[in-house]
């Protein structure tokens, strides 16, 4: 089982990225399961076409333990497992203790076990990289941790945050740092800012996505763009970054 996250700044594309991912992976032939960690909880939207889920903290707050793994799972497009952790209600409580919460849950109803996913992608907000929201990297779930970042200030102070704390794991035999993804947004000196923070955070750029107005137009249709537009060029930019990510992951040859 390959095990990954993606952390990166709200409003990075994270979510978009991840999810054109797991259908790129989906058409590799791979069995999927995408695990959505942000409190917004939209993480999978545009795998059910727009759909939101119902988070694994909403059931467990209506259903306790008796929640089950089919209600936490849903099948979305391309056959992707699709999860969202869920966050607190706005103003009480603490959304990292949530993901806490989902995750072990998850382990609970030994959903690895029934569903034997080959990859299984966590989608985290990189903002904070409080206890909850770095589980993913410390307990041992996710192996490798991809950064995704464009030339912006704020974008790059985000994924040089994320990185100091998947470097200060290391010693403990958790996640290590699988590489950055540039999303591109055409920001002057984009691509050295982001080469810099490579070499400082002793790592590569696995993989670059041109600026495309069909992310946002499949974004209006709610869906992918492997969905919305699978004969793009976009398409193939996130087809091919799905093997560069695999690659990364030490699995070129699936």
């Amino acid at each position: 089982m390959i095990k990954m996250a993606i952390y990166g700044k709200g409003g990075i594309g994270k979510s978009t990225t991840a999810a054109n991912l797991s259908m790129a992976f989906a058409k590799m032939g791979l069995k999927v399961m995408q695990i959505g960690c942000d409190p917004k909880a939209d993480s999978t939207i545009n795998l059910h076409g727009g759909r939101p889920l119902t988070t694994v903290l909403d059931l467990v707050r209506q259903k306790g333990k008796a929640v089950t793994l089919e209600e936490m799972v849903t099948v979305g497009d391309g056959g992707v497992f699709c999860v969202e952790a869920g966050g607190p209600t706005p103003g009480m409580g603490c959304a990292g203790r949530g993901i806490i919460a989902a995750l072990e849950m998850l382990e609970e109803k030994n959903a690895f076990a029934v569903y034997q996913p080959d990859v299984v992608l966590y989608d985290v907000l990189g903002d904070v990289v409080c206890g909850g929201f770095a589980m993913p990297i410390r307990e041992g779930y996710a192996e490798k941790v991809f950064l995704i970042t464009s030339g912006e200030n704020m974008a790059i102070h985000a994924a040089a945050n994320i990185a100091m704390a998947v470097e200060n794991f290391a010693d403990r035999g958790y996640a290590s740092l699988g590489g950055i993804i540039l999303n591109h947004r055409n920001v002057p000196r984009e691509l050295e800012k982001v080469q810099e923070l490579a070499e400082d955070v002793h790592t590569g750029i696995v993989g670059e996505l041109p600026l495309s107005s069909l992310v946002q137009q499949a974004d209006e249709m709610q869906q992918t763009v492997l969905q919305a537009f699978p004969d793009s060029e976009m398409a193939k930019e996130y087809e091919k970054l799905a093997r560069q990510v695999l690659k990364a992951c030490g699995k070129e040859n699936l």
